[in-house]
């Protein structure tokens, strides 16, 4: 009897790395997310998009450097995404920066924000308001028409 539990300890630690899949699935989410992001960003801003998250997780520092310069403060950016409920005093009252979000009733409450990126679903949905595009004088490309909802 020992011996049998032995064994299938044995087998099972050696087949084991076939079930990270669902330890990574977090990371393949951020990383999609990362991308859009990338995307949304590089077509708002003229110039390199500099990326600040308020309060940013260590994960989220190594997904998102991968395809961004990130700054250490709201003051080194041009595009902040703010994925948490944080204190506005936090964030920069500068008109030069765009704000973005993962929040629809955050986008929807605050007029700072021009668009958000958000999970519905365990599906991505981006949507971005057409009053405040021409309020901070983005133009988006005509991929991206089928996003913009008139409030």
């Amino acid at each position: 009897m020992k011996y049998l539990i032995i064994y299938i300890l044995l087998f099972t630690f050696s087949h084991a790395q076939n079930y990270t899949f669902l330890v990574n699935k977090y990371d393949k989410e951020m990383e999609l997310e990362s991308k859009i992001i990338q995307k949304i960003a590089g077509t708002t801003i003229s110039s390199k998009p500099i990326l600040y998250i308020p309060e940013m997780t260590e994960k989220e520092k190594s997904i998102y450097s991968q395809r961004f310069k990130l700054a250490k403060s709201c003051k080194e950016s041009n595009f902040i995404f703010v994925k948490k409920d944080i204190s506005e005093q936090d964030l920069c009252m500068n008109e030069n920066k765009l704000y973005f979000t993962n929040n629809y009733k955050k986008l929807l409450s605050n007029s700072r924000y021009f668009g958000a990126f958000f999970w519905s679903k365990s599906r991505p949905n981006i949507v971005f308001i057409k009053n405040r595009l021409s309020k901070y004088n983005i133009t988006l490309p005509k991929s991206y028409t089928q996003f913009i909802e008139d409030l």
